[in-house]
């Protein structure tokens, strides 16, 4: 017992030092950001995906043109390969969705779910949404009706690949910090406690600005104060490095929007290139 107690001590004060951090950043929120989040939300057209409005086309065009060469998952650091085959990193553990776990998911880090509710279609169905078995609403109402959610749902800026198993446990759970709480993937930093998810800390910059884009680029979406300042937080303390960059210059390209939340600082740092 005693030969254990300085790692979990020192694992445990890494872990208060994070929280920390996070909250003094949250704490310097001032009136700039204020300005900043009124302008995020004044409307304005054609600043999210206006090209593909096809789910499956835009896995597709991911895999094919923006990850070919760095096939690395976003939360656990996975390789994979172009089939779509995972390798999971050593001391990697899953106790649900094992059969997931070897396969390539394209994770929404926001959340389908999150910004699909916002569509009647999604929660009370439209009349063109009926079947054999009768009308339906949802996701799949939502995918048959209306453009906007499958532009939303297929805008490429917002999927990462994930480890199956990590997307399906993940759900449609908001980012939070968990001080306390253990990996939930062994040695993969990912924590799922409840209905909060913290992820790795070398993925809070990038989630981070994901999210504030999606909450930018689309009326639909609204994102929670509390959110918001977590994830401007994360954005000021972990910033763009140069494959955060590389991979939005590639879907700009392909999509033909951008998304200043990331291009800005890249073009700030020599890193668009």
């Amino acid at each position: 017992m005693k030969t254990n107690a300085a790692p979990r001590a020192v694992k445990h004060l890494a872990g208060f030092l994070a929280w920390a951090l996070v909250a003094l950043a949250l704490c310097s929120c001032g009136e700039g950001e204020k300005a900043g989040q009124e302008k995020r939300h004044e409307p304005e057209q054609a600043r999210g995906n206006t090209r593909e409005d096809s789910f499956q086309a835009a896995k597709k065009a991911l895999g094919r043109f923006v990850y070919h060469d760095h096939r690395i998952t976003l939360y656990c650091q996975a390789a994979f390969d172009a089939q779509g085959k995972i390798t999971t990193p050593p001391g990697f553990i899953v106790r649900k969705h094992k059969a997931r776990a070897a396969q390539l998911e394209w994770e929404h880090v926001v959340p389908a779910e999150n910004f699909g509710r916002a569509f009647a279609e999604w929660r009370d169905g439209h009349p063109d949404c009926q079947d054999r078995r009768g009308p339906f609403k949802g996701r799949k109402c939502a995918e048959r009706v209306s453009r906007e959610y499958r532009l939303m749902q297929a805008d490429m800026y917002n999927l990462y690949p994930a480890i199956g198993a990590v997307n399906a446990l993940r759900s449609n759970y908001n980012y939070a910090m968990l001080p306390g709480a253990q990996n939930t993937f062994g040695t993969c930093g990912m924590k799922i406690q409840g209905n909060k998810v913290e992820p790795p800390e070398h993925a809070r910059g990038t989630i981070a600005r994901t999210v504030k884009y999606m909450a930018w680029a689309y009326p639909h979406f609204n994102i929670s104060r509390q959110q918001e300042q977590l994830m401007d937080a994360w954005d000021r303390l972990h910033p763009v490095d140069q494959w955060e960059c590389t991979r939005a210059r590639r879907i700009e390209g392909i999509q033909g929007n951008e998304n200043p939340q990331v291009k800005g600082q890249c073009q700030q740092a020599g890193l668009w290139q």
